[in-house]
């Protein structure tokens, strides 16, 4: 049972890896509310922001092309959503493009929507990308604890880290029992074995979640998870946190 989709590469040696999550967790949310709160038209903003988590990227020996190809799987659902945008909002005299296609026509102002759809979105997940692969999953989950977080959401969310794999696996179990009694999957009539595969599989997590509740109750699991001893930020941290401020400074005056 090995699943490397959620924090691939965060096993890395890099300077930034070994970075307390807490720092990390600050700096690229920093870089996700500049990015959000910055008007459209800020180019030379939104230019200083990629070349910056570009630089981690290559500080934090993570490669470029793989970065990519996850920043692109949002690019289809950006797609589906605006699509229309462009030609929703209609503009005064001058302010629109006629495409010459049965009066089609793009409006400036939906044209900017756009734009500031997609460049927000970008810059936001590909911030998010850079904190999942520089930290273990553990070690966000820890960090966001210690930043003052609600416990009953970190808990929650590490539950369904750790066992989204056990549910993965079961999964291909059923997928591979299916298989090999020759199934086609061709037929319409067939999503009937599909749906009670799906029916199987939740009922199988439920009694799953059933058993390892009271497994954890058995070794005296009270509603909390065990602490661990916090890390203290060391000179690298500072350095890294510096880039907070850094990027206020350029919100306010390139903005």
């Amino acid at each position: 049972m090995k699943h490397a989709f959620l924090d691939h590469h965060s096993q890395t040696e890099s300077p930034i890896h070994h970075l307390d999550a807490r720092a990390k967790i600050i700096v690229f949310f920093t870089f996700i509310l500049i990015g959000v709160s910055s008007p459209p038209t800020s180019f030379l903003l939104f230019s200083l922001l990629a070349m910056a988590l570009i630089g981690i990227a290559l500080l934090a020996r993570l490669p470029l092309g793989h970065l990519l190809k996850k920043v692109l799987v949002i690019l289809p659902f950006l797609f589906v959503v605006t699509i229309s945008i462009p030609f929703m909002k209609k503009d005064a005299v001058g302010g629109g493009y006629n495409l010459g296609l049965g009066g089609l026509s793009l409006s400036q102002s939906g044209l900017w929507i756009l734009w500031n759809v997609v460049i927000k979105s970008c810059l936001g997940v590909f911030s998010i990308i850079l904190l999942s692969s520089t930290t273990s999953f553990p070690q966000l989950i820890k960090g966001m604890e210690r930043l003052g977080s609600p416990k009953i959401f970190t808990m929650i969310t590490s539950f369904m880290y750790r066992y989204s794999f056990i549910l993965i696996d079961e999964m291909y179990r059923m997928k591979r029992a299916r298989d090999s009694r020759c199934f086609g999957g061709r037929g319409f009539w067939q999503t009937k074995v599909i749906g009670h595969m799906i029916g199987t599989l939740f009922l199988r997590s439920f009694h799953r979640g059933e058993r390892v509740y009271l497994a954890m109750l058995s070794r005296g699991y009270h509603g909390t998870m065990p602490e661990t001893t916090a890390r203290r930020f060391g000179l690298g941290e500072i350095i890294f946190l510096f880039l907070s401020p850094l990027l206020l400074f350029l919100r306010i005056y390139l903005a």
